[in-house]
């Protein structure tokens, strides 16, 4: 039998029939999937003891999940399973071609997969490593654990599966920006917390706004202006990356058989839309996420001085082990403070100015960082758009089976592809870089939620206006469908 048979076995959900869905079936099934994604994330783990994942509030937030329930691990199985793979399909290690249909079914065969592999690894790992601790009371407690996880990690899963086919656009980018809007909106107006003695319910105003009156009724010039410096900062981010979604470069095309009708294919500067952006934030918060793990599992192996303690007595083999990988990251209280987790970490640049605490090391950590997101952003950017199907060769394809055609050239699929290739190629990898660019400086500069985190919701958001946007279109009017191909 031939081992590719494998991924008939793996359960997908179905495509509908239909070549096109209507409006109200994909707001009905995005509906469905986004309260779902709430109702799961409100859903605590059974038998936990100790959650020390929930020191790190960004990771979650990048990662669409919430640490201590059912979907603890949230995008990252899916994350991780995608870069490991266009990586490889990138530098021809597996040599996959998809721009042929066969090809691009073992691609998404083979990501599914590693899929599921990573929310078996992960959930394993989550648990060993003590990142989510089993109650020691509770019979099979570490096995119980890991299976609720891995159940909540295939529900993450099947939801992405389920929004690409049904509704609009991506599970993965609603996911995070469902995260991210309600950090927001808690980040601005947030008037409630926990007592940190008794752990009840108290009236505690650490929303930005509130914070900002408070701070000027109490006259505290440096507190209002950190405040107001956030929000300020949140809505110059809004508007510059609204102002970037608008830069695009339209290509005019006529129809081959009607002269004098004219119509211009618009490509977008930020070509891999945001894409790039969600891989690399993902594969930095699991490098943090994982140096944390493993500071935390090697723990045992530090005296009080923090000074590797090496015997036998008080080190056991594993600990020894971990310790090694501990240059990931020290962290306090989920921040990084050392390591590799740290150099490509942020620090709000413009805050520790106003509270006149900024020092060189933070200015070499966000040249780091920010070379760190342009570099992968464009290579991600690249990768994408080769194995996502929206390169020149795609594009061209596209256009020819819209009877359209570059005006003044001859009608030829060949022709067209090398005219795109003028465009496609530089717009995925400046695109690449400026989305990289504008991600760690946003990070840098401080906001109500973290500057990627911002940029993601903000470009998410767009996109869905205009996939929603472009179905009422095709739904309004049935001669803008059958021209899509909707019949």
């Amino acid at each position: 039998m031939d081992w590719k048979n494998i991924f008939t076995f793996i359960p997908e959900v179905r495509k509908s029939e239909e070549k096109k869905l209507s409006f109200n079936i994909k707001l009905k099934w995005t509906l469905i999937v986004l309260i779902s994604f709430f109702v799961l994330a409100n859903i605590p783990l059974f038998g936990l003891s100790k959650n020390a994942l929930a020191r790190f509030e960004y990771l979650a937030i990048i990662l669409g999940t919430e640490f201590g329930s059912i979907i603890s691990l949230g995008i990252g199985p899916i994350v991780m399973a995608s870069i490991i793979l266009q990586l490889l399909v990138g530098a021809k290690i597996l040599n996959i071609d998809t721009t042929t249909s066969e090809g691009r079914r073992f691609f998404q065969g083979l990501q599914k997969l590693l899929v599921m592999f990573f929310i078996i690894f992960e959930a394993t790992i989550y648990v060993v490593m003590q990142g989510l601790q089993a109650d020691p009371a509770l019979t099979y407690g570490v096995q119980i654990l890991i299976f609720q996880l891995i159940l909540g990690g295939l529900a993450i899963f099947y939801m992405d599966d389920l929004m690409q086919k049904w509704g609009f656009g991506s599970g993965v980018s609603m996911f995070i920006a469902a995260g991210v809007s309600w950090n927001l909106i808690a980040r601005a107006f947030q008037f409630i917390g926990k007592d940190p003695v008794t752990g009840g319910i108290i009236i505690q105003y650490s929303g930005k706004i509130f914070v900002f009156i408070q701070s000027l009724v109490g006259k505290d010039v440096t507190g209002a202006t950190s405040a107001l410096a956030a929000i300020l900062v949140t809505i110059l981010i809004f508007l510059m990356v609204v102002w970037a979604q608008s830069l695009k470069v339209e290509i005019p095309l006529s129809f081959g058989r009607l002269r004098g009708y004219s119509v211009k294919w618009p490509l977008v500067f930020f070509y891999a839309s945001v894409i790039p952006v969600i891989l690399v934030a993902a594969l930095m918060a699991n490098l943090q996420l994982f140096g944390g793990l493993m500071e935390n599992a090697a723990q045992p192996c530090f005296n009080d001085n923090s000074i590797l303690d090496r015997s036998l007595e008080t080190c056991t083999g594993g600990a020894k082990i971990s310790s090694f990988f501990t240059f990931l990251g020290k962290f306090t209280d989920g921040i990084p403070i050392g390591g590799f987790a740290f150099w490509i970490g942020s620090t709000n640049i413009v805050d520790l100015l106003i509270r006149k605490s900024f020092s060189m090391i933070y200015l070499w950590q966000a040249l780091v960082h920010t070379i760190f997101f342009v570099i992968f952003a464009t290579l991600f950017s690249v990768f994408w758009v080769k194995t996502a199907n929206i390169d020149s060769k795609a594009q061209a394809k596209n256009i020819m089976a819209s009877g359209l055609q570059v005006s003044g050239f001859r009608q030829d699929e060949r022709v067209l592809e090398s005219i795109l290739d003028r465009y496609i190629m530089p717009l995925t990898v400046m695109g690449g870089a400026a989305v990289g660019l504008l991600a760690s400086l946003t990070d840098l500069f401080g906001a109500l939620v973290s500057g990627t985190a911002m940029l993601l919701v903000i470009m998410i958001m767009f996109q869905f206006y205009q996939n929603i946007a472009k179905q009422h279109e095709v739904d309004m009017h049935p001669a803008v469908r059958k021209f899509m191909g909707g019949g």
